[in-house]
């Protein structure tokens, strides 16, 4: 089935198919009138005229004619200025029937030989029919006729009798000029219906135009708005239904703009206080830390009664600290301040120095083989490695299993995957085993960790561009997958020329004032490059 998809199509569509349907019926309606006006006075010319002829020819003829007053009766009304041929049949002296045909005097108007047996016995039956012969003057001479055609010709067939003993008259005449004519209107009709499409079609195409200009005004607006541009308006002229449209829109932007302003403004607010918060929580705790580390030393000299006290204090402060160095980690995401140094990497080597340096060689098995490099940031690697053996490990129990492979056509990309034999991920946790400090169980608060190990190391993913995964094996367990780009160089040549981009932007956007014309918003364009310099990092 057809589907008109567009709408403009479908509006020139609609319009055509009006025109069509008007231009048909008014061009079908003038037809049928025109020919009907033009048939009708033909035919009364000619029927008033034979009968005329009748009247002063063949009612003063003879009651029996002979064959030479007949025919002469019959030229003399074939010479009529109506252009007809005539037969005229009367009882002649001999008792027998007279017939005399004349054709008409213009040959070329299409006439042809005329013989009784070309008008229709209804006809002749009608003109032979007893006539009341009681009346006079018109009424006593009854006229029949009947359109029709000869050898594809039309012709007006006429027929009267002289009441009493008078002959019997028949007239043909040839429909041909009316023919051409009715001919020569239906071309112009159907020229005239054609110019009435071709004018509906641009007219719809003008119309749709003018209706579908402000709608397509609207999709890009509404596309921009959709990109984050959302000092995006759009210009309202008139009082129609699209400039309520347009209106509506407007108002609709405003709102959401203020209110993602003012969430930004609380998102930033959040930020700044975390950052606030973890930069004025390092001076203390670095006090407290070089407490609890004398502490740790002294804890064998210490009262048993105290060494439980002593060893809480030191594992809570180790915890704190590493929860504000978590926070300062993420504080410089957001910021999109973390920086790539990026070095070239055995990865065997690495994951096996990361093991090594927390003591896990004897819970973890690597299978990787030496000699697969990469050009990545050595300590942000060690970051994500840590975070996932180490959440392997807590969670899911030893052994942990580490390999390491690459993909694609050239090996372009290495996977490492961590594969633990837990009880695996509950399937309502696999979507948010990645949030800032989602705890799986609400019910357990409190936990080891701080909640944002998992966090980090997908950021630092991001930040090489790359990509980590939770999944459960079929054979029991989770395994967590790390996708890293084998080349992180083009990656932070993008990052800097985003922010090169982004501050050129930014001081066009201070140099720029922008009005609307009707004094709205002003135009999204000068923030682009920001916008896209903040999605890259």
């Amino acid at each position: 089935m057809l589907r008109f998809t567009s709408l403009r199509l479908r509006l020139v569509v609609v319009f055509g198919l009006v025109a069509l349907t008007a231009a048909v019926s008014a061009s079908g309606i003038a037809y049928w009138l025109n020919r009907e006006a033009l048939l009708t006075r033909t035919q009364d010319a000619a029927l008033n005229d034979f009968q005329a002829e009748m009247q002063t020819r063949a009612a003063t003829l003879p009651s029996e004619p002979g064959k030479v007053s007949l025919q002469t009766a019959a030229s003399l009304m074939a010479r009529s200025s109506q252009q007809y041929a005539v037969i005229l049949i009367a009882q002649g002296p001999d008792g027998k029937p007279v017939t005399a045909v004349a054709a008409e005097g213009d040959k070329e108007s299409g006439a042809v030989e005329f013989s009784l047996t070309d008008v229709p016995e209804s006809l002749q039956e009608a003109v032979n029919a007893p006539q009341d012969t009681s009346g006079s003057g018109p009424e006593a001479y009854r006229m029949f006729w009947q359109r029709t055609e000869l050898d594809g010709t039309p012709y007006l067939v006429g027929g009267t009798r002289v009441l009493g003993d008078g002959p019997t008259g028949y007239m043909l005449k040839s429909l041909a000029p009316e023919q051409k004519d009715l001919t020569s209107l239906a071309w112009s009709l159907g020229i005239a219906t054609t110019l009435a499409l071709i004018g509906a079609a641009l007219l719809a195409q003008a119309a749709a135009t003018t209706v579908l200009k402000p709608v397509h005004r609207l999709g890009v607006a509404a596309r921009r708005l959709g990109e984050g541009k959302l000092d995006t308006r759009l210009r309202v002229s008139g009082t129609d239904e699209l400039a309520e449209l347009s209106r509506t829109f407007n108002a609709t932007a405003a709102s959401l703009e203020k209110k993602v302003a003012d969430m930004s403004a609380r998102e930033q607010s959040s930020r700044r206080f975390v950052a606030d918060m973890s930069h004025e929580l390092r001076t203390p705790l670095t006090a407290i830390t070089a407490v609890t580390e004398v502490l740790e030393e002294e804890e064998d000299s210490l009262d048993p009664m105290i060494a439980p006290a002593v060893r809480l204090v030191v594992s809570e402060t180790r915890r704190l600290n590493d929860l504000v160095e978590n926070l300062m980690e993420v504080t410089r995401f957001d910021a999109g301040t973390a920086k790539l140094v990026l070095d070239d990497v055995d990865l065997a080597d690495q994951i096996t120095a990361c093991i090594d340096a927390r003591a896990w060689l004897d819970a973890v098995e690597l299978d990787a083989e030496r000699g697969i490099m990469a050009r990545l940031d050595p300590r942000r690697l060690d970051v994500i490695l840590a975070n996932l053996i180490g959440n392997a490990l807590k969670h899911g129990g030893s052994p942990v299993r580490v390999s390491v492979g690459t993909e694609g056509g050239s090996g372009e990309c290495v996977v490492i995957s961590v594969r633990d034999h837990g009880p695996g991920i509950p399937e309502e946790v696999l979507p948010h085993v990645f949030d800032r400090f989602y705890k799986a169980s609400a019910s357990r608060p409190r936990s080891e960790g701080s909640g944002l190990g998992l966090s980090i190391a997908l950021e630092n993913a991001h930040a090489h561009g790359g990509e980590i995964t939770a999944t459960n094996s079929p054979e029991g367990g989770a395994v967590f997958t790390l996708r890293l780009p084998r080349n992180g160089s083009g990656l932070v040549e993008r990052v800097e020329q985003v922010e090169r981009d982004e501050q050129v932007a930014q001081v066009a956007q201070v140099a720029q004032v922008d009005f609307e014309e009707d004094g709205g918003g002003r135009e999204a364009g000068g923030s682009a490059s920001g916008e896209g310099a903040k999605g890259a990092r």
